[in-house]
């Protein structure tokens, strides 16, 4: 399926819906009006691509609503030539806006055959992450630590240490916290000992689970 006039329209009404929600980066948005969802999705989606919903992928795994990644990727504070490590690749819609935002994108995703799909399916649509892992996202990626920012895109119950120590004094890490339902936290890294936590909204995501599959 190609990208048409058509899907590019839908994304800039994406794109002002959630300018609406309170979404002020306009990198981010730029990127979000750039970035062809559809093509992330299952053809049965598709047609729904630029609703601001999230949807199913295989594996039992789920494709961000557009908000949430806009949300997410406010709440990183990051500019063109970051270096982000990304926690759960999934479809690879989150790696392509950071893309196409010009971050430095590591990613990790513990799910063989969504590692298999998104490495070969992001290259075919000309976005080029640094590296995509296969591996255990809570051991993070220390080959290349520290990172600018890392962004956690399922629900832990806590903090994985491991990613605090990837983090560079300065940094920021965005995760989702909790059980069944989760708070969006923004944990600031200060300094190895000084730390700002910060709470946001309610959030759905899939939980975030160890070793890989």
């Amino acid at each position: 399926m190609l990208d048409s006039f058509k899907h590019q329209g839908l994304r800039n009404l994406l794109v002002e819906k959630l300018r609406l929600k309170g979404i002020k980066n306009e990198a981010i948005l730029d990127a979000i009006s750039k970035v062809p969802r559809h093509l992330f999705m299952d053809s049965s989606f598709s047609d729904h691509a630029y609703q601001d919903k999230a949807f199913p992928i295989s594996s039992g795994q789920t494709i961000s609503q557009p908000y949430t990644v806009a949300f997410q990727t406010e709440l990183l504070n990051v500019s063109s030539g970051d270096k982000v490590l990304e926690i759960g690749t999934g479809s690879g819609y989150q790696a392509a806006v950071l893309c196409e935002m010009g971050i430095k994108v590591y990613t990790i995703e513990r799910i063989k055959s969504l590692f298999l799909k998104s490495k070969s399916f992001l290259t075919s649509i000309n976005y080029h992450p640094k590296k995509i892992i296969y591996g255990d996202g809570f051991l993070g990626y220390d080959e290349k630590a520290p990172y600018d920012a890392i962004i956690v895109t399922a629900g832990a119950k806590e903090i994985p240490k491991d990613l605090v120590t990837q983090l560079k004094n300065g940094g920021v890490m965005v995760i989702p916290i909790g059980n069944s339902s989760q708070k969006m936290i923004q944990y600031c890294k200060k300094s190895n000992s000084e730390f700002e936590i910060n709470e946001f909204g309610d959030f759905k995501f899939v939980p975030m689970l160890k070793d890989t599959i």
